[in-house]
């Protein structure tokens, strides 16, 4: 019996030096390097400002907006209307990613 696609380990998207070498174009795979994604690079409970969460996604890839898109859309990053502060979801898929109320 194999295992499904998406039970195949993030790990074969990254380089040796843990910097992503592609954002993977088949959904599954790419929900499965968000969640890694989400829970590697920012707490739970953590507000960050936008140049944090940039900052934090260009250590694994250049294109670090699309993949601040991705992690929102999907609901792994949930942010303020405004779009200026995130926090990461416990649970996927909010809708809309949007922080119901920041102090």
């Amino acid at each position: 019996m194999t295992s499904p696609p998406t039970a195949r380990p993030v790990a074969d998207l990254l380089s040796a030096d843990g910097r992503l070498r592609a954002i993977p174009r088949k959904p599954a795979r790419r929900e499965a390097l968000l969640a890694h994604l989400a829970e590697t690079l920012f707490e739970a409970g953590r507000t960050y400002r936008e140049a944090e969460v940039n900052e934090a996604l260009k250590t694994v890839h250049e294109d670090f907006s699309a993949l601040r898109r991705y992690l929102v859309i999907g609901g792994f990053l949930a942010r303020t209307k405004d779009g200026a502060d995130y926090r990461r979801q416990q649970q996927p898929g909010s809708p809309g990613g949007a922080i119901p109320a920041v102090a």
